[in-house]
């Protein structure tokens, strides 16, 4: 954890007046993602777990499939670092294509969409899953993903994401960035050899349309996350098969699609 944090010095101020220490906060810095040598993104990221996070972006972006990665190098650069990603050479040539039809510069949020229709590109569905949580095993997965955040404990500042496999937390990543952290607990999983399809994904954040497709292109059925969904969310997560459940905190959670996963509710949603 020493190169994700930073000890600061800083003054407090309240009843007392201002008093003069330090707090350890999150490190963020520059990280590009190349592939075959051509940068694809650069990325305000916590600078840890970054073969995951490579693997993972690259995967749930839609720019390779983890079999067509040969090697994931991480460099230093300047004040930044470069996560160097090797592919097969159909995938390079694929990315290639990609990268050609691509009509311009494109600010943050999205990286490498070029249209509407790629921003909203639908993923294939989940594949049917014998994935099934109690109501009970839900919140016993989120307190789980609370338990699982060195940074956040010892920042205040990061996202979290973590994999729930039955009974278990088998992971958690954590950054500064919502989708960084997904991207690393995804490549995690891809190169581990999990099955996403045996487990739920759980994150700290509010549920956004982006998030719904990285964990469909993941193949996870299931994503647990501690804010509300947006409406687009939840329409996505319905018409992919994935499971949402959102706003868990005081035993409680909202269940918006694909019920029958979680055994003891009334199967009338999704």
């Amino acid at each position: 954890m020493t190169d994700a944090v930073r000890p600061l010095p800083r003054l407090t101020f309240g009843a007392d007046g201002p008093v003069a220490g330090a707090r350890v906060l999150a490190e963020e810095v520059a990280v590009a993602l190349s592939f075959n040598g051509s940068t694809q993104a650069v990325m305000m990221a916590t600078p840890a777990d970054l073969q995951d996070f490579a693997v993972g972006f690259a995967t749930t972006e839609g720019l390779a499939r983890p079999a067509d990665i040969r090697s994931v190098d991480v460099v230093a650069a300047g004040e930044g670092i470069d996560v160097q990603v090797w592919l097969s050479d159909a995938a390079a040539d694929r990315l290639a294509a990609r990268r050609r039809r691509m009509a311009g510069p494109v600010g943050c949020g999205l990286c490498g969409i070029d249209s509407i229709e790629a921003a909203l590109a639908v993923p294939d569905p989940v594949a049917p899953s014998a994935l099934r949580m109690t109501c009970d095993q839900v919140l016993v997965a989120f307190a789980a993903l609370r338990g699982g955040q060195p940074l956040h404990d010892a920042t205040r500042a990061t996202h979290a994401a973590g994999f729930w496999t039955g009974d278990h937390m088998a992971a958690v990543r954590e950054d500064v960035g919502r989708h960084n952290a997904l991207d690393k607990l995804a490549g995690w999983v891809l190169r581990a050899g999990v099955d996403p399809g045996a487990g739920a994904v759980v994150m700290t954040s509010r549920v956004s349309i982006d998030l719904v497709q990285k964990v469909a292109r993941l193949g996870a059925p299931m994503l647990i996350a501690a804010s509300a969904p947006t409406a687009a969310a939840v329409d996505l997560a319905d018409r992919l098969g994935i499971t949402l459940v959102t706003s868990v905190r005081d035993g409680r959670f909202d269940l918006w699609t694909h019920s029958d996963r979680v055994t003891g509710t009334v199967p009338h949603v999704g």
